[in-house]
């Protein structure tokens, strides 16, 4: 069995559990100021994803972990040549988890306001340094051979072009099209609808924007006649999104925007290959699957490992999916449970410092 292709494949299925379920944490996120009206609709917002955020950041941990393990060369030239923006999203990511965690520990609006900022600029940032980050690896960095090893030689500055930087802009507008869809099938009332409505706008934009990078990829940085057919999936399933979004179908519409990402996944690890990282500077000095692979004993290991875990994995996160599928309403949203703002032995509410308000 070829292990490296292989590994190279479970890489490519663990980006797409990623993006297709972190992706409408991010879509929820970055709609949590501009969207939400008033404290409830936040909340709301807020427990549509409260019981399956962190479960889906499990796949971006398996999959960086994968490919240190599998392709050491491949983690190592790629967290240097992109280290800024790769910590620019570790920050973000690292603010958001304290803002889902902490802005009700104490019942304050200057608190909450804060903390949701950060959540909607922690999920905005990576939403838009992903797309840039895989643009890249499309398009090729500017990769040399030093001493053996891979080493991106152009700086920051290279990984910032019109195609890299439309990539970014097409992750941010595919992953609000799949929060607002996500919105819309997870609330009822008044959010529901607005968020329908919503969705149904950025269907249209998404079709237009990752349209336009698709064709540009697979036009200027593929070398393979297949790469058209998840192209075209990913088109017809961008299509059927806006069309199923105007019907209201809200189950229909998100399994359809998340077949867009499965195939636009393909689309990118379907151009880089026969590489990991190709080079943009000389095709000599392409990172290829079996450069960059672990020793076979390693691999071997990995896929046992891999075979046993990762099926109980899935089995949990669809069990908490379904344990959690009900639909959520201002309705349901009760007063604030928090510690109080006021200093110990003050007026304001009745209550010293530290005490928790029911």
């Amino acid at each position: 069995m070829d292990l490296p292709l292989l590994w190279f494949l479970l890489i490519a299925v663990l980006w797409t559990g990623y993006l297709v379920l972190e992706g409408f944490d991010f879509g929820v996120g970055m709609l949590l100021k501009p969207f939400a009206r008033d404290e409830k609709e936040r909340r709301v917002l807020l427990r549509s994803i409260g019981p399956v955020w962190d479960g889906n950041e499990v796949w971006l941990l398996t999959a960086g972990g994968a490919t240190f393990a599998a392709f050491p060369e491949w983690y190592a030239t790629m967290f240097s040549g992109m280290y800024l923006p790769l910590l620019l999203i570790l920050l973000a990511l690292i603010v958001r988890v304290c803002a889902i965690e902490w802005r009700a520990k104490i019942d304050d609006p200057v608190w909450r306001n804060r903390w949701d900022w950060a959540h909607t600029i922690g999920a905005w940032l990576p939403a838009v340094l992903w797309g840039v980050a895989f643009a890249n690896l499309v398009q090729g960095m500017e990769i040399e051979v030093i001493d053996g090893n891979h080493q991106l030689v152009g700086g920051f500055f290279s990984l910032l072009t019109p195609f890299t930087l439309l990539g970014g802009v097409m992750t941010a507008v595919v992953f609000l099209t799949h929060g607002a869809v996500f919105l819309a099938l997870k609330t009822d009332g008044e959010v529901r609808e607005r968020a329908g409505a919503l969705a149904q706008r950025l269907s249209v934009v998404s079709v237009v924007v990752a349209g336009a990078w698709a064709v540009w990829a697979q036009l200027a940085f593929s070398a393979h006649v297949w790469t058209w057919a998840p192209l075209a999936v990913a088109a017809s399933a961008l299509v059927g999104v806006v069309v199923t979004t105007r019907a209201r179908r809200e189950g229909w519409a998100f399994t359809l925007n998340a077949l867009a990402i499965v195939a636009a996944v393909v689309l990118i690890f379907g151009t880089m290959f026969p590489n990991v990282m190709p080079s943009s500077i000389d095709p000599a000095f392409s990172l290829s699957i079996d450069a960059a692979a672990s020793s076979q004993a390693t691999m071997q290991v990995m896929s046992v490992v891999a075979l046993v875990l990762v099926p109980v994995v899935l089995a949990y996160q669809g069990w908490t999916y379904w344990v959690f599928r009900k639909r959520i309403s201002t309705h349901e949203i009760g007063g604030h449970a928090g510690l109080s703002p006021q200093p110990a032995g003050s007026e304001g509410h009745g209550e010293p410092r530290g005490t928790l308000i029911r």
